[in-house]
């Protein structure tokens, strides 16, 4: 997300079991129904679905190489951001998760995650959405388990760089802080800073616009405040110069535009994907498209 300041955000640019009876030559069964129940029962038995199964990867990865999918969510939003993909991915067997990002600071926020993440036995794949990108950037650099990558209409700095200076030139956060944002002071808030909810005209016409107008609504209504200090802490480290990622970028963000998303996918090296339209929330209207990027990420590291 485009961090506000004070005096205005500063923007730089398995098999079926076969089961043979065992049937001496030139006897019988000591019970006429034995074979055929013991058949009905086989037949019947591979016709249910095992819920907890998880889908084999390609490329011989095997069921138990899936790593666990962690994702993050952003400033003005919480871990329902992430329930469509959640719902795809675990509804087709992949261990996926959901955090909440404190939005504290980019700093304390990385740690919070990475102590998460840490938690987690075998592969992890990282996703961030907006602000949320910022902190798995950090939080990944201070594991050993991240395996890939995935930034979601997000920030991906570089080290020194603050979150606040990549929204891109075209950001409708380039605007006044007054226009944009209700500042509320907080409990032992850094000095001058404060929390930041974004008015509900920007919201629902810039953040969610591709979104029914009511559910748009709803979400300004339900938003988590992010404290300024969460767009001003510059960047410790840039995981995407060691961890191989992906960027998905649609065309329609009005908050992280896109040509900042494409300055910063390339020189990560992410796989691209272009979603046309959408919006910032491009993660809630079209769920399918961004786990299928997710999903990408996840065989490829298998």
């Amino acid at each position: 997300m485009a961090e506000p300041s004070t005096s205005g955000p500063r923007i730089r640019s398995g098999a079926r079991p076969e089961i043979r009876p065992e049937i001496r030559r030139g006897t019988r069964p000591r019970h006429r129904y034995t074979l055929a129940v013991v058949l009905t029962a086989t037949a019947f038995a591979a016709t249910v679905p095992v819920a907890s199964a998880r889908p084999a990867l390609p490329g011989g990865g095997g069921t138990e190489a899936a790593p666990t999918v962690v994702m993050i969510h952003g400033a003005w939003a919480d871990t329902s951001s992430w329930g469509g993909e959640v719902k795809i991915l675990r509804g087709e067997g992949y261990s996926a998760r959901a955090i909440g990002n404190p939005l504290e600071g980019l700093t304390t926020d990385a740690e919070t995650v990475a102590d998460f993440v840490k938690s987690i036995p075998g592969p992890v794949v990282l996703v961030g959405h907006s602000y949320g990108g910022s902190v798995i950037t950090n939080a990944a650099a201070r594991t050993g388990n991240v395996k890939a990558l995935v930034y979601v209409d997000a920030a991906a700095p570089a080290v020194g760089e603050t979150t606040g200076e990549l929204s891109g030139s075209a950001s409708a956060l380039n605007a006044p802080p007054e226009t944009l944002f209700d500042s509320v002071p907080y409990a032992n808030a850094p000095e001058g800073t404060a929390n930041l909810y974004l008015k509900q005209d920007i919201f629902v016409r810039k953040f969610a616009q591709d979104l029914p107008a009511q559910q748009a609504v709803n979400l300004w209504a339900t938003q988590r405040a992010a404290s300024m200090a969460a767009f001003d802490t510059p960047s410790k480290y840039a995981a995407w110069k060691t961890i191989p990622s992906w960027y998905f970028i649609s065309t329609g963000d009005q908050i992280i535009t896109p040509e900042s998303e494409l300055m910063m996918a390339r020189r990560a090296g992410s796989k691209i994907t272009t979603f046309q339209g959408g919006s910032h929330l491009t993660l809630i209207s079209h769920p399918e498209a961004v786990t299928k990027v997710i999903k990408a990420a996840i065989e490829a590291v298998s």
